[in-house]
């Protein structure tokens, strides 16, 4: 046995092992809800302990909130139903489905299934696919919803293992969130809290949205490499062929009424495309923000998802007319219950994944995670690749507990902004880095919005897949994305590229 092949198969055991110990978890409904009772728990023993940090933006003094008192019961039973129909990904799954499901009802999915297996060049595929996902996040996260379980869907119907397919959107959706050929509705977010941090050492300072973009379109190809390479070199092999009981649509070819509904949906997309340039690119466009004119913050970004539905439920339905899958209105509504039926272990595992987020975020044990970990590596004494790379980990780190971008950014922005700045370094530059482990840690990340929604879709092809199949089979992707995303930042640091416009890694040495 070779070398490679020897390290092959130790990587493949040790995946094996973390799958086998994540499985033997509860099913992940019931982990959340005992990982909310713990955190009840944990609340009163640090809030008696009467554990507290300092905001680093704030200045205010940031306590353990104990659950287990009264008040905190009182809390728990009254916001109970509040946590579940606010949990943002919840929303966002539903609606964009109920337009997905009259795509997918009336054969429109499937017709274009069908058209890709049978023209799509197989070497591409993977590539494809991550460098899709990646893409996606310019239109919030959607990618989510819509790419990763199509991904499983097409690898399925050109004989490959499902879950490798998805798997690839998976890393691209979220292992490769910030990179992006297109500015995205995080940009504008991140930015404003790192001009807030940058103005603690220069009053005048100014981030723009664009600060990354350099760093982060350059990132959109090495990401995309990346993914495909783990994709066909560790995760396929690991997975080997897929023997489960989820049946590939055999396609022989486009018969004649599918080519009339893919004319038709074709003639529907343009012109339904038309209306949203018409009101996107003018300067005065009916999609952008009303009195600033403003497209990242405007109607267009913020309704992302209820375009998905108008769109999936307009284009399914103008195919299923034209190719006559489609004959009265029962047969759309019908479509939508169907779909809806399917989320029902999805909504159960929403159910207590929100109580357990909203938990974690009342006792402040987040906040203080985070900050304690920050205060850590300020306090280290290492050097600037040094400290770049641990700041990377750390951010990397703490996006294991903390899933929202922005809440973690608020806390370490009015850190390592303005300790960066005394090196001569960057606010910019220094979001980059935040971007790299907010990023490459989100696969494996049980705290992550969408992962109980992974969960359910790798169940449709697994049924006794659990939560450390996910963890086994999307770590190498965290630990890839990592080293070459560091690697990548490390080599713009030695060469001096700015990481966007106008946005260069040193201050003038006047600053």
């Amino acid at each position: 046995m070779t070398t490679s092949a020897t390290e092959t198969t130790r990587l493949a055991r040790v995946l094996g092992v973390i799958e086998r110990g994540g499985n033997a978890l509860p099913h992940p409904a019931t982990l959340f809800a005992i990982l909310a009772l713990i955190v009840v728990l944990i609340s009163a023993i640090a809030a008696s302990f009467g554990l507290t940090v300092t905001h680093p933006g704030t200045g205010k003094t940031v306590e353990a909130v104990s659950l287990l008192t009264i008040p905190g019961l009182h809390r728990m039973l009254t916001e109970m139903v509040r946590n579940f129909t606010n949990f943002a990904p919840l929303g966002t799954v539903l609606v964009a489905m109920l337009g997905i499901a009259v795509a997918e009802g009336s054969g429109l999915i499937g017709s274009l299934l069908k058209l890709l297996v049978l023209s799509a060049p197989r070497k591409l595929l993977t590539f494809a696919i991550v460098f899709a996902g990646i893409m996606s996040n310019a239109a919030s996260e959607v990618g989510y919803v819509l790419l990763v379980p199509l991904a499983g869907t097409i690898f399925l119907a050109v004989g490959r293992h499902p879950i490798v397919g998805v798997a690839a959107a998976f890393a691209g959706v979220s292992g490769g969130y910030s990179a992006n050929l297109m500015l995205g509705t995080v940009d504008p977010l991140l930015a404003g809290l790192s001009q807030e941090a940058a103005r603690i050492v220069n009053p005048a300072y100014q981030v723009s949205p664009a600060a990354n973009y350099y760093f982060m379109a350059a990132s959109t190809f090495i990401i995309a490499m990346a993914g495909t390479w783990v994709t066909e070199r560790i995760v396929a092999p690991r997975l080997g062929e897929y023997e489960g009981e989820e049946v590939a649509e055999q396609y022989s070819g486009i018969s004649p009424e599918e080519k009339r509904g893919l004319w038709a949906t074709l003639a529907a997309f343009l012109v339904f495309t038309g209306v949203i340039l018409w009101g996107t690119v003018p300067a005065s466009g009916f999609l952008r923000d009303p009195e600033t004119g403003d497209l990242l913050h405007s109607p267009f970004m913020s309704g992302i998802v209820a375009l998905i539905f108008v769109s999936g439920a307009l284009l399914g339905i103008v195919y299923g007319v034209a190719a006559g899958t489609v004959k009265k209105n029962d047969d759309v509504i019908n479509a939508m219950g169907k779909a809806m039926s399917t989320l029902g272990v999805y909504l159960v595992l929403v159910f207590f994944a929100a109580q357990f987020v909203a938990f974690f975020n009342w006792t402040n044990l987040g906040l203080i995670f985070a900050v304690k970990g920050a205060e850590l590596l300020r306090a280290s004494g290492l050097g600037t690749i040094p400290l770049i790379v641990g700041f990377v980990l750390i951010s990397a780190v703490i996006n294991l507990f903390m899933g929202s971008a922005s809440a973690k950014w608020a806390i370490m922005a009015p850190v390592f902004i303005p300790m960066l700045m005394f090196l001569g370094y960057t606010p910019e530059f220094t979001q980059a880095a935040y971007r790299i482990g907010d990023s490459v840690t989100n696969v494996v990340s049980p705290m992550m919005s969408y992962f109980a929604l992974i969960v359910a879709f790798v169940q449709r092809f697994d049924a006794k897949a659990g939560i450390g199949t996910i963890i086994a089979t999307m770590l190498p992707y965290s630990i890839a994305f990592l080293i070459v995303w560091t690697i990548m930042l490390v080599v713009w640091i030695l060469i001096g590229i700015p990481v966007g416009p106008g946005a260069d890694l040193y201050l003038p040495q006047t600053q």
